[in-house]
């Protein structure tokens, strides 16, 4: 089966970017089960980092198969990208999904980091409700996507990204004084310096700020893959993640440095299971195999111990998102792709 590639962007009236002269954009690029025949050709994946990672060619703008799909909708890492999700999403798309990932403002690279993406990072929540309320507009999708069968992936922040989208109510930002856990992330080191300023300085900030501790809760999701997920989770109230009844597998590396955040969020969410991929496997595991640009440009993210085999990982991943999404609402899995 060809695997179909289509991307867009979507502006969302209801909240302006962080510059505050246009709606706040939400990008995505969606893989699919393509039509008989067509035809797959590498891809501009300009947004991964310099020829960094390896993707595989799909049908660009193919039209879509005959019928009606399950969706999968992914939220990427702090400062990642959608793209970075391929291997999954593709793998996905091969078992009879729409898989769609999108990029969130001013917390991707695929545009310029800003501070307030990624201290605001409840936005992410809104921009994946967005995506649902509006990827049946796309005409590529319309009136074939299930909307019984709505499933999600977050790695990383994503992982909290999705788990707000679950019901978790955030209380605690990691970055507020007071909260312990270090100034910024590896993309943004002095995050948290920025804080000040921006409640100061920025209507558009503090407007965000203030909606923290929203729900951002969208009944549509049914089940959920977190891989790796981030500490913003200790930021929601254990009793809105104990309220969760959507089922969640979290997977995770023995020997990343949130594998105490997994278990932590493992043991207060009621209908969650716990996976340890391989021992040694650290956190950007979940990132694609890399080049030997990437090994040598940065090796924190693209080389793994000698015990852990990536694309051995990917696969296990890919077979238990595809039983979780399926078994979630009795949906048949072919065990032989």
């Amino acid at each position: 089966m060809p695997i179909g590639f289509v991307h867009g962007r979507f502006d969302d009236p209801a909240r302006p970017n962080w510059d505050g002269d246009a709606p706040r954009p939400v990008t995505w690029a969606a893989w699919y089960p393509a039509a008989a025949g067509a035809v797959e050709v590498a891809l501009p994946l300009a947004p991964l980092p310099r020829g960094w990672f390896k993707a595989d060619m799909a049908a660009l703008n193919a039209p879509l198969n005959e019928g009606r799909y399950p969706l999968v909708v992914f939220s990427h890492g702090t400062g990642g990208h959608g793209l970075q999700q391929e291997w999954l999403a593709r793998h996905l798309a091969r078992r009879g999904f729409i898989a769609v990932a999108v990029d969130h403002h001013g917390n991707s690279h695929a545009e310029p980091y800003r501070a307030e993406g990624f201290l605001s990072s409840w936005e992410r929540a809104r921009d994946i409700s967005l995506l649902l309320d509006r990827l049946g507009t796309v005409p590529a999708f319309a009136d074939r996507i299930d909307p019984d069968h709505i499933f999600a992936v977050g790695y990383s922040l994503g992982g909290a990204t999705i788990t707000a989208l679950l019901g978790a109510i955030m209380v605690r930002s990691p970055f507020e004084p007071g909260a312990n856990l270090g100034r910024g992330p590896r993309e943004f080191p002095d995050l948290a310096d920025h804080l000040p300023r921006l409640l100061e300085r920025s209507r558009i900030f503090r407007e965000s700020w203030a909606s923290m501790s929203n729900s951002y809760r969208d009944i549509r999701i049914k089940a959920a893959l977190l891989l790796a997920p981030g500490r913003s989770v200790q930021g929601f109230s254990e009793a809105s993640i104990a309220a969760i009844e959507v089922p969640a597998r979290i997977m995770v590396g023995g020997g990343d440095f949130l594998a105490p955040t997994a278990r932590w969020l493992h043991e207060r969410l009621p209908n969650s299971r716990l996976d340890i991929v391989a021992p040694e496997a650290g956190h950007y595991v979940f990132l694609p195999e890399s080049t030997a640009i990437g090994r040598s440009t940065d090796p924190t993210c693209c080389i793994d111990p000698p015990s852990v085999d990536r694309g051995a990982i990917h696969r296990e991943v890919s077979t238990a998102a595809a039983e979780l999404f399926s078994t979630a609402n009795t949906l048949p899995v072919d065990a032989s792709l």
